[in-house]
């Protein structure tokens, strides 16, 4: 019988765990469903006179942008407040090319432009501020 009694206890850890881990998917899984996809341009995609599109959208954490753009025309680059305000992308940064890029937003401001010759000067350029 005491033989028993331990395999009950061993069970009830065991089932503590399964449950444990459960409730920890749950949590994790939350964390995801809360995150945003939002493909920047809505339809017309990643082009000139984006500026405005963040207008009346709330933007979080942990949100993802989808740059969608013909590679062949356009890049993104991601860049410091004044990189936006000036359009210069500072030596050395990584220019996205894929035409399809996602790039997760951290909190605060987030500053994008592309870095074809006069493109963020047309308008082609675009900042985010996630909560």
């Amino acid at each position: 019988m005491a033989a028993q009694g331990r395999g009950g206890a061993a069970r009830g850890r065991s089932g503590a765990a399964v449950v444990a881990l459960v409730l920890l998917c749950v949590l994790l899984h939350g964390e995801v469903a809360e995150s945003a996809v939002y493909t920047v341009g809505d339809r017309g995609g990643w082009s000139f006179n984006t500026a405005s599109w963040p207008s009346g959208k709330r933007f979080r954490a942990g949100d993802v942008l989808v740059f969608r753009y013909s590679p062949k025309a356009h890049n993104v680059v991601p860049v410091s407040a004044a990189g936006y305000s000036s359009c210069a992308a500072p030596r050395g940064a990584r220019a996205l090319t894929s035409g399809n890029d996602r790039i997760t937003l951290k909190r605060g401001a987030n500053y994008f432009i592309c870095s074809f010759p006069g493109h963020c000067q047309s308008g082609m350029k675009v900042a985010v501020t996630a909560a």
